[in-house]
């Protein structure tokens, strides 16, 4: 679910922006885009309604990146039992003119898979971005 609709209260709001501005801080060429989902119904359909989806765009294609977009989805899990909402996991997608890229998910083996892959570098940086992530939804 785009991160703008999913800002309800104040402290999903301020999450929110701290994400942004860890991943700005590590990445200050980046440009943040909290409604990477189109509003019509047929994508809505295929929005995952537990989670924060987060867009950045770079000011071009570059070849550590291997991607000019990301897409960043953080996946949500609300406990009935105790009415607690984790965050679970993290989903990133490189995206170029040509398509999704590669993908590192946080559920899997924390690895980025795909036809082409970001450097060794930023593949670091965004599995600590991950970890950050979680820890400011879980703490």
């Amino acid at each position: 679910m785009n991160a703008a609709l999913m800002a309800t209260n104040l402290e999903i709001a301020s999450k929110i922006a701290t994400i942004v501005n860890l991943f700005k801080f590590e990445f200050p060429d980046a440009k943040s885009d909290l409604k990477p989902w189109t509003n019509d119904p047929e994508t809505m359909e295929l929005v995952d309604p537990d989670s924060i989806d987060i867009g950045f765009h770079f000011p071009g294609v570059s070849k550590s990146w291997q991607s000019r977009s990301l897409l960043i989805q953080i996946r949500f899990y609300q406990d009935p039992m105790n009415d607690m909402r984790r965050a679970i996991g993290v989903e990133i997608a490189g995206f170029s003119h040509n398509g999704e890229q590669w993908r590192l998910s946080t559920v899997d083996n924390w690895n980025c898979v795909g036809i082409s892959q970001p450097s060794s570098e930023k593949s670091e940086k965004l599995k600590k971005f991950c970890r950050q992530i979680l820890e400011v939804f879980n703490s």
